[in-house]
């Protein structure tokens, strides 16, 4: 049974689409398309988004490992 949920567990997190991803290829296919005029430094800044928070987490994660020790 646990096999069962981790099967399913790991099916539908591969195939979800984050809102960060999401938003990045919407402003992918505008630029493209001409709709908008931004760098491309800001056409991809949802990316950014998604490593910020995994960065911001692994440092508190470190932080509050530390203290731990």
């Amino acid at each position: 049974m646990i096999e069962r949920m981790m099967k399913l567990n790991s099916k539908s997190s591969s195939s979800a689409l984050s809102f960060c991803g999401a938003l990045t290829i919407v402003f992918v296919v505008l630029k493209l398309l001409g709709k908008i005029t931004w760098a491309w430094w800001w056409v991809l800044s949802p990316i950014w988004i998604d490593f910020a928070i995994a960065l911001v987490l692994i440092v508190v994660m470190a932080i509050i490992e530390v203290r731990k020790g």
